[in-house]
């Protein structure tokens, strides 16, 4: 009867990240596959609400990855790794920003969703009479989404970090480079905006009632 050999018991879905990440820098390249297939998403979301073009989240999404993979030797475990990632896919948006050197000018005829379709004025209420619920909430929907996508970007981020990926104050403050009493302020001035774009669009929507 041949020997029974003894294997360590890989434990994938609930292994921290940091410890994928160290499993990949010993040459487990699943580690890695593990830590996209956990952040891919969400990392695509916060570069997409910062760059506001599908096709070019896609590509700082992959630079992001690649930054993981070339700095995966010089890592150190006392970083946590998602305080880490979205300091890369952060400083991929900062430096796409600074690039451009027009921002874009919004009307009400220019197109004001990422794949360039709806317009400010497809998302206004028209006025004829009176509007259902159902669309009201759309409305109002696409009315959140658009005031989000106009904050600052300072704001955005925090807002973004903090309401739809649901980090800290404190790891947002790693990520950001600021003091976290500034990201509160930030977070803050944030909602403020948000508020005021939604009481605008219901002052709209009752009037067309």
């Amino acid at each position: 009867m041949p020997a029974l050999r003894w294997r360590p018991v890989v434990s994938e879905e609930n292994d921290s990240d940091e410890a994928l990440m160290l499993r990949y820098r010993a040459g487990e390249v699943r580690a890695f596959e593990r830590l996209l297939e956990r952040h891919r998403k969400p990392i695509y979301n916060f570069i997409l609400r910062s760059v506001l073009q599908s096709a070019l989240a896609e590509d700082l999404l992959q630079e992001t990855f690649l930054r993981v993979i070339r700095g995966a030797a010089t890592w150190e475990r006392q970083a946590k790794f998602s305080t880490w990632l979205y300091t890369i896919a952060r400083n991929l948006c900062v430096d796409q920003s600074r690039r451009q050197k027009l921002r874009r000018a919004q009307s009400l005829d220019a197109p004001v969703d990422r794949e360039g379709h709806a317009t400010l004025l497809d998302r206004l209420p028209d006025g004829r009479g009176a509007i259902d619920r159902q669309a009201i909430d759309k409305q109002l929907g696409l009315r959140l989404q658009l005031a989000i996508d106009q904050l600052g970007e300072e704001q955005r981020e925090v807002f973004v970090m903090r309401e739809l990926l649901d980090l800290p104050f404190k790891e947002i403050a790693e990520i950001v480079g600021a003091p976290e009493n500034t990201v509160k302020s930030r977070m803050r001035y944030a909602l403020e905006k948000l508020r005021e774009a939604l009481d605008e669009y219901r002052d709209l929507a009752q009037a067309a009632q």
